[in-house]
């Protein structure tokens, strides 16, 4: 069985629970109490150098990157229609799992933390720093939806899960991108079966 220390509102987590879901993997949950500095005990440091959730666990093997993890289980287990083998589709996938790690994430960690983490306390011109990058990344992925019902084509990958578990971020900051292409495909995504069951099941404070 799998292991998963996990945080509800870590938009990083829930991904891996969407997949583990749809391909019906065994795994548990471990929660981390990050409002009481648990993600810094040398008991979780031990598993996780760099402090963040998650870290997944398969026996020996640790790997505290979503997207990876999210490529592990796909090629563990074949899970060859959410990580497809053909050359183009495979390429797409991995443009925006890159995308969203490298672009679209520090975009949301500043909207998100800002506004809704730190609230009063947070820092308003990272706050603004994201809200304007989001003016520009946010066409860039409605662009890319043109003509298709998912990232990759016309069923949905990894790429879907990753990228729309930040969405799910930038809407509980009542920022999320409402263009056509965007609000289609979000709502497309979150009737997956597995996206549903792993969206928190409290609301945040």
């Amino acid at each position: 069985m799998y292991i998963l220390y996990n945080h509800p509102w870590s938009q990083h987590a829930r991904r891996i629970i969407a997949l583990m879901e749809e391909a019906g993997l065994e795994y548990e949950l471990r929660h981390v109490a990050l409002d009481k500095g648990e993600h810094m005990s040398p008991e979780y440091l031990a598993i996780n150098p760099d402090h963040q959730v998650p870290a997944f666990l398969d026996g020996d093997v640790t790997i505290c990157q979503s997207n990876a993890v999210l490529r592990y289980l796909c090629a563990k287990h074949d899970l060859e229609a959410w990580y497809p083998r053909d050359s183009e589709k495979l390429a797409r996938v991995e443009q925006w799992l890159d995308w969203n790690q490298c672009r679209l994430a520090p975009t949301v960690a500043d909207i998100v933390v800002n506004k809704v983490i730190l609230g009063e306390r947070g820092d308003k011109e990272a706050l603004a720093r994201g809200e304007k990058n989001l003016t520009r990344l946010a066409p860039i992925l409605e662009a890319g939806l043109e003509g298709r019902d998912y990232l990759a084509g016309d069923a949905p990958t990894i790429a879907d899960l990753s990228v729309a578990s930040n969405i799910t971020q930038l809407e509980m900051a009542e920022a999320a991108p409402s263009s056509p292409n965007i609000a289609a495909w979000y709502q497309r995504v979150s009737a997956i079966d597995g996206f549903a069951k792993s969206m928190p099941k409290v609301q945040m404070a």
